[in-house]
């Protein structure tokens, strides 16, 4: 399914090399102010054109078809669309014989029987994460006090991350990262526990963001390795502020007020400029393959404001009367 949400419900719809992508957004009340201008920081954000992303750049306007009148919102589901402009979908024709290793061209193509759109990686493309940006700012401003702060933290295990995008360049192969988030202002309580703790929900939001490959809350891993006396933190007021924030802001799957804090770590871009080796359908053999097109050298430097935007999404749903 390509929805996420119960009250405050996201769909989105597209393919990367199709006429337009975007997404719908059911259960925002009416009266928001909302205009092209709010999208334009996050969208800037997500485009490409810094050293080490894609040299494919979309213009990426909103084109509101249903939901806001007059630059509020109505009350009804609000579609939002974003034109594709930029392609060049000869780069894929070889795709449908030689899935590239890494990415989902292979399992699409058997899930669909073949069907599937292999141009640009189609519904599976990171180009649809366009329509996450845009469900995250309607739902960052439903967020009265609540303030969602993502940033890349690591690349190809390097805390500088500009010497890391060089070193990429100069070895020409792709580089993961990790992304650090942070949110403020959650009321105490948000969550239940098991299945649909807070950050069950989370988690199934980041890893709707393509290349996702961990996610860990407060000290993460580390926690397996330290005393339950050194883990736990220590309540200092009735407001419930903790001394240290280990459990990362949830405590039995509720957020308990403080700081919630998570990493997610962003794999290499599967599309690298490195000659690999691939099964080719229509020869039965194992093939050396260089993937065409123009893809991100480090797909992480653009992950960050995806990940506020889901992460605003799951808080908007759970805050929605």
């Amino acid at each position: 399914m390509n929805t996420l949400g119960r009250k405050f419900r996201v769909s989105i719809y597209g393919e990367s090399h199709g006429l337009a992508i975007g997404v719908c957004i059911d259960g925002c009340p009416a009266g928001v102010p909302l205009t092209e201008a709010d999208f334009t920081a996050d969208l800037e954000r997500r485009k490409p054109g810094a050293t080490g992303t894609t040299t494919r750049i979309e213009d990426d306007i909103p084109v509101f078809l249903s939901g806001v009148h007059n630059h509020f919102t109505t009350g009804a589901p609000i579609t939002i669309q974003f034109q594709n402009a930029n392609t060049r979908s000869e780069d894929y024709d070889a795709l449908r014989n030689a899935p590239r290793p890494g990415h989902a061209d292979f399992v699409l193509h058997e899930k669909h029987n073949g069907f599937n759109d292999a141009r640009g990686g189609g519904h599976s493309s990171g180009r649809l994460t366009v329509g996450l940006v845009a469900a995250g700012v309607v739902a960052k401003k439903l967020l009265s006090g609540v303030t969602v702060t993502a940033r890349l933290t690591e690349a190809g295990g390097l805390s500088n991350v500009d010497e890391a995008i060089a070193m990429a360049i100069r070895e020409q192969d792709s580089i993961g990262g990790m992304v650090t988030c942070s949110v403020t202002g959650v009321p105490q309580g948000l969550g239940e526990p098991f299945f649909d703790s807070l950050e069950s929900l989370i988690s199934h939001a980041i890893f709707s963001i393509p290349a996702i490959r961990g996610i860990a809350f407060g000290t993460g891993f580390a926690a397996a390795g330290m005393t339950g006396s050194t883990h736990n933190d220590a309540i200092m007021d009735e407001t419930g502020r903790t001394a240290t924030n280990h459990a990362g802001g949830i405590n039995g799957g509720l957020s308990n007020g403080n700081e919630i804090v998570f990493r997610v770590a962003v794999k290499p871009t599967s599309s690298t400029p490195r000659v690999q080796q691939s099964w080719n359908r229509e020869t039965n053999d194992i093939q050396p393959m260089q993937v065409r097109g123009r893809h991100d050298l480090c797909i992480a430097l653009r992950v960050p404001v995806i990940v506020e935007a889901v992460t605003a999404m799951v808080l908007a749903d759970l805050m929605t009367p």
